[in-house]
């Protein structure tokens, strides 16, 4: 037994010590962050915004941060590219609710198992909506909006990014909530619709506080209400959803960091850990802030709950209403 044991020590001594370089070591190169959308977006700014601090913090190690876009088919190019990178932590995923909580119900089929494809790492902020509308529509509230939009049922048009996107379901679930029912009018894309909006073209956009504030500030749009269990820096005049009488109505985006299913778990703590540190600090809130945005840092458990919860409540509103994909 003794002579077992003298042989089998050394090796578990080395496995040990073998192990904890391994993971003190990370990041020991170039870590790619790949957003699944066009640069520009909400998404892309922040992603851009938490690479450029984990590079200032990881600067010793020698390591940095390269964000790679790769938009296309509603996120879904971009998060298989992750699903099946390397699981090294060196290949990750900058999400929203679009990719992990709304996708798995909208498409019919995904190349990756969304409930096993990635590894949940850490939530970095919350995008919350704003409900705008044209300066030609009267209803200068939510209330007057709900009565006009009662007693001319179908008349009122929103737009949206698309269908399926976050602010097409979110119009949807006012209507469930306030029973009302108006025309969807589908853009490719939230540019478009928000130009269009501004023309009068139609009546109504849910966007993220981060596209539509300027234009509000401005005044050539009207803000009714923010999606936000609370009011929203960027625009504190305009009032909760649930400030403007629609109680649950609170909806938006989320903007998130994830690794391909199978990265070592030291390698997730750490990660989490460093993008806890990103979002707290003082430039990178003043900056989310600014954006729009709701810093916001959780465990891998932590967001892995948010996914499940939107995936539950988007799910349902996607089969009850029917929704489809061009």
């Amino acid at each position: 037994m003794m002579k077992i044991l003298r042989f089998f020590f050394p090796l578990l001594l080395a496995a040990a010590a073998g192990g904890a370089p391994a993971q003190q070591s990370y990041p020991a190169k170039a870590v790619t962050f790949i957003v699944p959308f066009a640069p520009g977006g909400g998404t892309d700014i922040t992603a851009r915004t938490i690479a450029a601090k984990l590079t200032q913090m990881w600067t010793q190690a020698g390591a940095s941060v390269v964000v790679d876009n790769r938009g296309g088919a509603g996120g879904i190019l971009g998060a298989d590219a992750v699903a099946k990178a390397k699981p090294d932590g060196y290949t990750l995923l900058i999400a929203n609710v679009g990719t992990q909580s709304i996708n798995p119900s909208l498409y019919a089929k995904l190349p990756y198992n969304a409930d096993t494809a990635f590894a949940p790492i850490s939530l970095i902020c919350e995008l919350p909506f704003v409900l705008m509308a044209s300066p030609k529509f009267a209803p200068g509230s939510v209330k007057e909006l709900v009565a006009y939009a009662k007693a001319n049922p179908g008349k009122v048009t929103y737009a949206s990014s698309g269908n399926g996107g976050s602010p097409h379901l979110t119009a949807e679930l006012f209507q469930l909530l306030t029973g009302t029912q108006m025309t969807h009018v589908p853009y490719k894309g939230g540019g478009p619709a928000m130009i269009d909006l501004m023309a009068g073209h139609v009546d109504l956009l849910f966007a993220s506080v981060l596209e539509g504030s300027g234009h509000i500030k401005a005044g050539r749009l009207k803000g009714l209400a923010v999606t936000h269990a609370n009011r929203n820096p960027a625009l504190p005049e305009v009032p909760t959803i649930a400030e403007a009488g629609v109680k649950g109505g609170e909806s938006g985006s989320w903007i998130a960091l994830l690794a391909p299913a199978g990265t070592p778990q030291p390698v997730i703590e750490r990660l989490a850990a460093d993008v806890k540190a990103a979002v707290a600090a003082p430039d990178i809130r003043e900056k989310l802030i600014g954006q729009g945005a709701v810093p916001q840092s959780t465990t891998p458990a932590g967001l892995q709950k948010l996914i499940d919860a939107d995936a539950a409540r988007y799910g349902k509103i996607i089969r009850d209403k029917g929704v489809k994909v061009e």
